[in-house]
């Protein structure tokens, strides 16, 4: 199933077992490419790491993670630990927070240089994340597709994440579906992708 663009909010993306809101773009033109360009020079970005089979494996992609307070954070077998929030993730923050009437204490940053990056079919359920609790992804730079695949029944949603755009991932997203970014060789330009979350103190 595809979805098109929306400016306001959307009804449930999902049919079933799950919440994922699009808000579409939250940003004027200028305010994204501003934060585009802030994120790309401010943010202490790192290779990410994972260990799969027993393999330690760093990827293209690169990742940040920042937060209240100086959180660990485990996935894929390797731990980091929170950097404290720059001006520019404390304005993006409120704005988000204000935006939702939700607040957050943590986002991890993604950094995909092309569309040759990606991410495969995954879950954010970690136990250190709050249980149902809401994920706002925020969207910037190049217009990338963004799937979800149940994970009993197979069935498949899409949607493409504008540049400067905000989606959110609650309710039993994490326990029933899995969500990609599958890669493409048609984009050449960077995508920054902002996770807010909240960690469990």
């Amino acid at each position: 199933m595809n979805l098109f663009h929306s400016s306001n909010k959307s009804n449930n993306l999902l049919p079933f077992d799950g919440e994922v809101y699009y808000y579409g773009v939250i940003f004027t033109a200028d305010q994204t490419k501003d934060y585009m360009d802030k994120l790309l020079r401010t943010i202490e970005w790192k290779n990410d790491e994972a260990i799969l089979f027993g393999k330690h494996i760093t990827t293209k992609r690169k990742v940040a993670w920042y937060g209240d307070s100086r959180y660990s954070y485990t996935y894929s077998k390797t731990t980091k630990d929170a950097l404290p929030w720059t001006l520019d993730l404390i304005e993006i923050k409120s704005y988000v927070e204000k935006r939702l009437q939700h607040n957050f204490n943590s986002c991890l940053l993604n950094l995909y240089h092309n569309g040759k990056e990606g991410m495969a079919y995954h879950s954010d359920d970690e136990k250190s994340l709050e249980k149902n609790g809401i994920i706002a992804s925020l969207s910037f730079g190049a217009e990338r597709k963004f799937s979800f695949r149940h994970k009993r029944t197979k069935e498949t949603i899409h949607i493409y994440l504008e540049a400067g755009s905000l989606l959110t991932m609650g309710g039993s997203t994490q326990t029933n579906w899995l969500h990609s970014l599958p890669t493409t060789q048609k984009i050449q330009k960077p995508r920054i992708n902002l996770t807010f979350r909240n960690i469990k103190d």
